[in-house]
């Protein structure tokens, strides 16, 4: 059995087939699926989709994109929507993107802040954003430890890794590592201990090389599985055993 721990089946881009796409990823012997909020509104209907699927489990958060406009009530209405059932398993995505800039550094950093403190408060594991903010990142994380967290289609260096790693963290890599040009990345996850790594789609997004350009969706960990395999010179049945195992510890899922 594998896991796709991390996609966003409540965007529109599956409402026409979100049926069929869950029964492809059963198909590939996708077991479970974590469907991860963006928004207030994304996290309602993470938590809607895991309340009509049984494999589905929500995540709960605010990603950095929306951090200029939260609203006064955000933190209030993710901590509602965290404790409505046992099916939220972590607070997420959240974090710092310094990358795209659509929303305001100064204005990030204290949403971030809010919703760590969220989840110590409630118990909940972290799901991490970053991208072109390690430094930040891990300032803030490093003043909140111990932490359970996970960092998100990771696309960092070495020491970014090492940082993660030594701090407890897991790693999470998407269908990017079969893309031709991702030398350095495969890199990286040879270099990631199999007993902290995750896989996941980050679907619709991050098709795997040959598709791309088509939208993803959870089947491809079967995919994502198979080049880990690869990377790590060991048999996509061992690669699944170890990340699904990571994954059901992480987010305490029954099985």
């Amino acid at each position: 059995m594998l896991i796709d721990t991390h996609c966003h089946l409540d965007f529109p881009e599956f409402d026409s087939d979100r049926d069929e796409v869950l029964k492809r990823a059963n198909l590939s012997g996708i077991g479970y699926v974590i469907n991860v909020g963006s928004s207030i509104e994304g996290s309602r209907k993470s938590l809607e989709l895991a309340n009509k699927y049984g494999c589905v489990y929500a995540v709960a958060g605010i990603h950095p994109h929306e951090a200029d406009n939260p609203g006064k009530e955000a933190i209030a209405e993710i901590r509602k929507i965290a404790l409505s059932s046992n099916k939220v398993v972590a607070i997420g995505e959240i974090g710092l993107d310094y990358y795209r800039n659509f929303s305001k550094a100064e204005n990030q950093q204290p949403l971030f802040v809010s919703l760590i403190e969220l989840a110590k408060e409630l118990n909940l594991p972290l799901v991490l954003h970053s991208r072109q903010a390690e430094a930040d990142t891990l300032s803030i994380l490093k003043k909140y430890l111990p932490l359970k967290a996970v960092v998100h289609c990771f696309s960092g260096g070495e020491e970014f890794l090492k940082d993660c790693l030594g701090l407890g963290f897991f790693v999470s890599f998407t269908c990017n590592i079969t893309y031709k040009k991702a030398e350095n990345l495969r890199a990286v996850a040879k270099l990631a201990a199999l007993e902290r790594i995750m896989l996941e789609t980050d679907c619709p997004y991050l098709s795997p090389e040959g598709m791309r350009g088509k939208r993803n969706e959870p089947s491809s960990v079967k995919l994502l599985a198979e080049e880990m395999a690869r990377i790590k010179g060991i048999s996509p049945e061992q690669v699944a055993e170890a990340t699904t195992a990571n994954a059901v510890h992480f987010f305490k899922l029954e099985t």
